[in-house]
């Protein structure tokens, strides 16, 4: 009886093993081309959304297979400092969060945030997921003042990353009255000039370099058309002598998951 259950306990642990896509000699090596390191990828990616899956699917132990299958192959074709693998470690972190396995959890989690940090900076989304994921973790174990150090830092980023959007947007509302404006589309110039003046007061103020030439453009375009009350109205909060705008170019910030 007792050498039935222990076959038994073999066959069930076996039984319940992800077949594994790679196998010592298919693994990555130095002197791969870029037609190979690309198959390992797309091996690397089918892993990653199995897990994902898994993961979905309450089936935390296939999950973890799958992504540790995945993480192998992307350290050796990406590197252990990639973004990609980074998301890897960020995953399976939340995995053996679910798992109720901190220790490992910890482990990858930080992996991850390290890789974003450096790669990123602090104020980065994808950053901001990691000392997010972390805080969570924190509190779950009970230290609620690592947890809230870290949600602050969340919290910090989150806002800056939407201001920075603010003043993205802002430009490209500048450079399409512009655009309208050279264009003969006077009334719709005037539409995106003002909404972009709006945007730059709430975040630079009225005495700064970008609202001043939002005043300026609105204030010649006003007196271009005739209209001289509402120059008058938008040349009064003109302090500054600006040189003639251009289009400004806008910073793309990275939001890769």
């Amino acid at each position: 009886m007792k050498l039935f259950y222990i076959i038994f306990i073999i066959f069930f642990n076996v039984g319940c093993q992800v077949p594994s896509l790679i196998n010592n000699s298919s693994l990555p090596t130095s002197n791969m081309t870029s037609i190979d390191k690309e198959e390992f990828l797309q091996k690397a990616n089918i892993l990653n959304n199995k897990g994902v899956n898994a993961y979905k699917q309450g089936q935390l132990e296939k999950a973890i297979d799958y992504y540790h299958q995945s993480i192998i192959l992307k350290e050796k074709t990406l590197g252990e400092n990639d973004l990609s693998t980074a998301t890897s470690y960020n995953n399976m972190g939340l995995i053996y969060k679910a798992k109720g396995d901190y220790p490992k959890a910890f482990a990858y989690i930080r992996k991850a945030l390290s890789i974003r940090e450096k790669k990123l900076g602090r104020f980065n989304s994808q950053t901001a997921q990691s000392y997010n994921n972390l805080g969570i973790l924190y509190a779950k174990v009970g230290d609620k003042s690592n947890a809230i150090t870290l949600t602050k830092k969340t919290i910090k980023i989150k806002e800056r990353i939407i201001q920075r959007e603010k003043i993205d947007t802002a430009i490209s509302y500048n450079n399409l009255a512009i655009l309208q404006e050279e264009s003969g589309h006077y009334k719709k110039a005037l539409i995106h000039y003002k909404k972009a003046l709006k945007i730059n007061q709430k975040i630079f103020g009225e005495e700064h370099q970008v609202t001043q030439n939002n005043y300026k453009n609105i204030t010649e375009l006003y007196f271009a058309l005739n209209q001289y009350k509402q120059a008058k109205f938008y040349a009064k909060h003109i302090i500054h002598s600006n040189q003639n705008e251009q289009l400004k170019d806008i910073h793309v910030h990275q939001n890769n998951r």
